[in-house]
């Protein structure tokens, strides 16, 4: 017997299949189920429904990989990890970033990514009120998820023609220079 782990991984396999093979918006959970080998009601006892899967791959073979890096303060190392991640399976992430609306592959990165920054950033500061209401955890990861996913998009659009490292690279330059900092070096 296989246990719930095994048929969420199972059910991912599948779904990563089906991208390969038609587009996103035309997946069905028939098709999802089909290629697994499992009946439709088993989907329902993983997911509610295919961006959810999305969700949770980019959680488990991205984020998570992750934030044992940022736990211990190896940001640079984290980025190059994120991009690599991306890179194993460019093909499968170029396909799911052709998604538009509001399930596009955009949105559901950006919330996986503003997750994993507010579980580092909660971890590492006091939750006490500041002397800026604005500047929150929340806020603060929101504002750092959307960089990141602008980078993140840029690359994919562009055939991921750089290498994980030089992403890497490119966001510690963006998130540790103010934008006049940027302009003077661009001169």
């Amino acid at each position: 017997m296989q246990s719930k782990g095994d048929v969420e991984q199972l059910l991912m396999d599948s779904f990563k299949e089906l991208v390969l093979e038609i587009p996103v918006e035309k997946i069905t959970i028939k098709e999802i189920t089909d290629k697994a080998g499992v009946i439709r009601p088993t989907f329902y006892n993983h997911f509610q429904d295919k961006y959810e899967v999305i969700e949770r791959m980019i959680s488990k073979d991205i984020i998570t990989p992750m934030e044992a890096l940022l736990q211990n303060d190896l940001i640079p190392e984290a980025y190059t990890l994120l991009f690599s991640n991306l890179q194993k399976d460019c093909e499968y992430y170029k396909r799911l970033s052709k998604m538009e609306g509001q399930n596009s592959l955009q949105d559901i990165t950006r919330r996986c990514i503003k997750d994993g920054l507010l579980r580092y950033i909660e971890k590492r500061v006091h939750l006490e009120v500041g002397s800026n209401r604005l500047l929150t955890p929340d806020h603060f990861a929101d504002y750092y998820a959307q960089s990141i996913c602008f980078v993140i998009f840029t690359w994919i659009q562009a055939d991921m023609g750089a290498t994980p490292r030089e992403m890497s690279d490119l966001c510690e330059y963006m998130m540790s220079h103010s934008m006049l900092e940027a302009i003077k070096d661009m001169e």
